[in-house]
């Protein structure tokens, strides 16, 4: 008898789904409420830090160029107090094999799943991810299946999201493009039933940990050509998985003492499941529309748990604007020779304007970059803007409207990294806990892990949580 592959009936079996393809019992790790064992769910990947560099390092992973941006950070000093403006080093990730970091997140997840037994992986992404599962899985000798949210309702796709499919069907991977809706999880959890292929899931334990050897990496040889570690780590933040793992990599190289420091681009006011909005941003990744709502509730990814948790590990949280990110790939293009893509610069944007607080003998390090090709280039995005009603102009990047224009800077100086609340995303996300668990009382386990999770003090969370309700605490 055939299964029932309505929505209502796949939706139901999802937890099912999900455990038969990712191998992990996530209800082994759950408390009676709100907590759960996190570091026990991260030790469920299976591999040492030593381990993952030397699978990494099989399919040509890791060990990427650490380059300083002399004339960048020139450049910075010029319109920086005197006395600041710190040295920007890059960490060149466009150097892996599919063109950007996803790479070390993709490598473990590929190689777990030829480890056991597995036929193939598929992965719900939009983004780089995509390309990198695909590369991972042509090497491994798996199959692939990549599902895309790529169009609007009209049939018009973004040229970065097509862009990255033919790159993925370039490494042999079957991609199944989507109009923007809530078909994309459902379609995701068919294919995973109908396959019985690995979740390469950007959220599980493995594509978490393999990104910390990109932390571990940094501190490393920031030490060996400067003897010290860096003072600043900039990391672009979307699902919260980049900066999770780079932060855990530097504490493993004993850098715990560097600031960690998470950027998106602002898109505040488009709504990322908006049909009409869909095709009115410029940036598919590493902007606010992921990078606050997966802050607040990291657990709405498409696994039970995600082990992608950016409020840990933030020491502050910036936002920079659309026309400034364009702008500053023009200006690494120009004046330092790396043509990149544009959505890997949004954190290099940021350390230009912090850099500019620092003193000249401090060190920012700017955590990753991306390849750039037909779709992902300025240009063509510039002129899809456009097409949907954008406007593109030159002048103070403050009056930028999100979904109204996209505003390059008349010169350097108007370049800001913009300060976002962390004591109100903190706030939020102990909320979001206790609505979306339906908890009547805190434990003290569920106190503790909430501690842990915002990287705060008992009496913050208490009193938030006194906030709420105070009857809350038993």
């Amino acid at each position: 008898m055939s299964k029932d592959m309505s929505y209502e009936s796949v939706m139901s079996r999802k937890n099912q789904i999900m455990k038969d393809a990712v191998r992990i019992d996530y209800s082994s790790f759950e408390g009676k409420g709100i907590a759960f064992d996190y570091e026990k769910m991260m030790k469920e990947a299976g591999y040492s830090l030593e381990q993952m560099i030397e699978i990494q390092k099989e399919t040509g992973i890791g060990n990427t160029p650490l380059l300083e941006l002399k004339n960048i950070t020139k450049l910075a000093r010029k319109y920086a107090p005197k006395g600041k403006g710190a040295r920007i080093f890059i960490k060149d990730e466009a150097s892996n094999p599919s063109g950007s970091f996803k790479a070390r997140r993709a490598a473990i997840s590929v190689y777990h799943a030829k480890k056991y037994g597995y036929k193939g992986v598929i992965a719900a992404t939009s983004g780089n991810y995509g390309a990198a599962v695909a590369s991972q899985a042509c090497m491994r000798g798996l199959n692939c299946i990549i599902v895309q949210e790529c169009y609007d309702s009209k049939g018009k796709g973004q040229p970065e999201i097509i862009e990255k499919a033919r790159k993925c069907e370039a490494y042999g991977a079957e991609v199944v493009q989507l109009t923007v809706g809530p078909e994309l999880f459902y379609t995701f959890l068919k294919l995973l039933e109908k396959t019985g292929y690995f979740n390469a899931s950007l959220y599980t334990p493995f594509g978490i940990a393999g990104v910390e050897t990109l932390g571990y990496e940094i501190a490393q040889q920031m030490r060996q050509k400067e003897g010290r570690d860096p003072d600043v780590v900039v990391a672009t933040n979307a699902g919260g998985g980049n900066l999770t793992g780079t932060a855990r990599g530097l504490i493993k190289a004993s850098a715990s003492d560097v600031q960690v420091v998470g950027a998106s681009v602002n898109l505040k006011g488009l709504h990322m499941a908006s049909d009409e909005q869909f095709n009115k941003k410029s940036f598919t990744t590493g902007h606010t529309g992921f990078g606050i709502p997966f802050a607040t509730w990291p657990d709405r990814s498409d696994v039970p748990r995600s082990a992608g948790r950016p409020l840990r590990y933030m020491d502050r949280y910036v936002t920079v604007n659309q026309g400034e990110v364009f702008y500053m790939t023009e200006a690494l293009a120009q004046i330092e020779g790396l043509e990149r893509g544009p959505a890997g610069n949004t954190s290099l944007t940021a350390a230009f304007s912090l850099a500019q607080e620092l003193d000249q003998d401090k060190i920012i390090v700017v955590q990753e970059t991306e390849y750039t090709g037909a779709g992902k280039h300025i240009q063509p995005q510039l002129t899809f803007a456009k097409e949907n009603g954008v406007e593109i102009k030159v002048g103070n990047p403050e009056e930028e409207i999100v979904g109204k224009n996209i505003i390059l800077p008349k010169t350097p100086d108007l370049i800001k990294a913009r300060e976002l609340d962390l004591i109100k995303l903190k706030k939020s996300y102990i909320k979001n806990c206790i609505k979306n668990t339906e908890v009547e009382t805190i434990s003290k386990e569920d106190l503790e892990f909430l501690i842990e999770d915002t990287n705060t003090t008992e009496d913050f969370v208490k009193n938030v949580i006194n906030e709420i309700d105070n009857n809350l605490l038993s």
